[in-house]
């Protein structure tokens, strides 16, 4: 009797402590930072996110039409955020709101998000960092007026949640729905009068 008493004190012992290892585990495999190899052709929008794009279309805004791209990450993606383009920050703007399922359309509008507009000169272009329904914070670590390049870091949503990129309204799109596409490497598109040389890439100097 004593034996088997041990024996099952010893088994929920073990299930005990392999809940906080597991979860421990998890939480080093969500916040991994992979290297990636940034495209350095002139003209290249990358994704400032992992995932898959559910949403390849041309809308209105009141600047006038632009193309966006909106990129699901789920919960199994890399979190780490970079940025799309070279330029200036010109706007980095934060927005409070809800936490609906980012499949869902209203969330780029009503979630919770943060908005950054970069200007290279010549073109301007703008992504969010959308909340979604699991995810609870978002980071952002670039301000307006800040000079970024392009494939660098800049934050993270966690949790599951959402990119949007909207590009000039003529580019050249590399990515249809359907794409899986990795942040700071995959090419979206590629702006007006460039031509693309994604050939020649340069390392982001991250292991992993």
């Amino acid at each position: 009797m004593v034996v088997a008493v041990l024996v099952w004190l010893g088994t929920q012992w073990v299930s005990l402590t392999a809940i906080p290892v597991l979860l421990a585990a998890f939480f080093l495999w969500f916040f991994r930072d992979p290297q990636r190899e940034i495209p350095t052709g002139q003209g290249i929008i990358v994704s400032p996110g992992d995932g898959k794009v559910e949403e390849a279309e041309w809308i209105e805004t009141t600047a006038g039409s632009r193309f966006r791209v909106s990129i699901f990450l789920s919960v199994f993606d890399v979190h780490v955020n970079r940025i799309p383009m070279s330029g200036k920050v010109t706007l980095m703007e934060y927005r409070e709101g809800q936490f609906l399922n980012a499949m869902n359309a209203e969330s780029a509008v009503l979630n919770e998000q943060t908005l950054i507009v970069i200007d290279d000169g010549t073109h301007s272009v703008s992504f969010k960092q959308i909340a979604g329904l699991l995810a609870r914070r978002i980071v952002c670590d670039v301000h307006t007026g800040d000079i970024v390049e392009r494939g660098q870091r800049m934050g993270m949503i966690k949790f599951g949640s959402r990119v949007d990129v909207l590009m000039p309204a003529d580019v050249e799109l590399r990515v249809k729905p359907g794409d899986r596409v990795k942040g700071g490497s995959s090419v979206l598109g590629v702006l007006p009068g460039y031509a693309e040389d994604a050939s020649t890439k340069s390392s982001d100097g991250r292991r992993g």
